[in-house]
């Protein structure tokens, strides 16, 4: 935490499940100068603002990552920039791609311009699983943004701004996540479930917030960053969360995946094992070399939730479901 000690940082998408719990992180366990939540809704500004009214390190920014000016405005003196804002439900980018292409790519452009405009020292942009071998808009659109990040550091020049990507799966207890669906429908006696071979990539909202944090420390620019978490079977989530209810079986929907990977056998000549998280290297000659260490992952390489090593029992989601 004493990396963001006496700095400004900014988060868009900052009322959002993730936003809400990186800056309460950053908050009790820094010494951090100034905390800017930037998003477009004001009712959960003003939500969030309530529960820290007596704290004068936070500012509240209406606006859209759509709105170049208004970043631009929004990035003045600012240190570190954490772009959490996206359109990420499936089925809603789907149904509105034009909407995801603006708000997912044409905003991750205005990020950038933004950043090195206002010399803004270092920018993580979260990114999703669903970005590694997109069948789905959703994951396409976050795709083109992981690698307008990653090309970013091309136009950094010596204004020295640094742009580096991470990537995770599904957030235990997320807005729009399974949990909490599963949990609204549990009395009903009937859970449905879109295929039953169904594994997923998991973790903890802290466990993200952690792992963006350090990576701010480790980034040298153009990285992606993956963590090493565990699988999980979605009929077991269904399980543990409603014990006597029935599993139905409904149908694969368009644009899902029954298994998610976030590093395709197509990225494994660029991965590192770190030892507790992969990077992807940039292929770009602005990039030193392997100057963050670690060891190569082998070409044949898959990261992917039915291939992985480590799979969460039914009483560790039993756990996880209880905290969240």
């Amino acid at each position: 935490m004493n990396f963001f000690n006496d700095s400004s940082v900014l988060v868009t998408g900052g009322t959002g499940s993730f936003g809400k719990r990186f800056v309460a992180t950053l908050l009790a366990n820094s010494n951090v100068r100034k905390v800017i939540v930037f998003s477009r809704d004001e009712l959960k500004q003003h939500e969030m603002a309530h529960q820290y009214k007596s704290e004068e390190r936070i500012r509240f920014l209406i606006g859209d990552v759509r709105d170049e000016k208004r970043l631009s405005r929004a990035f003045h003196r600012v240190d570190y920039v954490v772009h959490a804002a996206a359109m990420k439900q499936v089925p809603a980018a789907e149904y509105n791609p034009i909407e995801a292409i603006r708000t997912n790519i044409n905003g991750a452009e205005n990020i950038i311009n933004a950043a090195l405009d206002a010399g803004v020292k270092k920018v993580v942009a979260l990114s999703t699983d669903k970005a590694s071998s997109p069948v789905n808009l959703y994951g396409a659109t976050k795709l083109v943004s992981d690698k307008l990040f990653v090309a970013g550091n091309a136009y950094s020049g010596g204004t020295g701004t640094r742009f580096s990507v991470v990537r995770y799966g599904n957030v235990v207890g997320s807005r729009g996540s399974v949990v909490p669906f599963f949990k609204q429908i549990a009395s009903s006696g009937v859970i449905p479930i879109t295929d039953d071979r169904m594994t997923r990539f998991w973790i903890t909202l802290d466990q993200g917030v952690e792992f963006v944090m350090n990576s701010f420390k480790h980034m040298k620019g153009g990285e992606i960053f993956v963590p090493k978490i565990p699988s999980m079977r979605v009929t077991d989530l269904a399980k543990v969360i409603a014990p006597n209810a029935r599993i139905e079986i409904i149908g694969i929907r368009p644009g899902e995946k029954i298994h998610e990977e976030m590093i395709s056998v197509h990225d494994s000549r660029r991965t590192r094992d770190m030892g507790e998280y992969y990077t992807l290297q940039p292929e770009f000659d602005w990039w030193p070399g392997e100057v963050a260490g670690g060891s190569s992952v082998g070409e044949d390489f898959c990261y992917s939730s039915d291939l992985n090593t480590q799979w969460l029992t039914e009483q560790e989601l039993r756990d996880m479901v209880k905290a969240f």
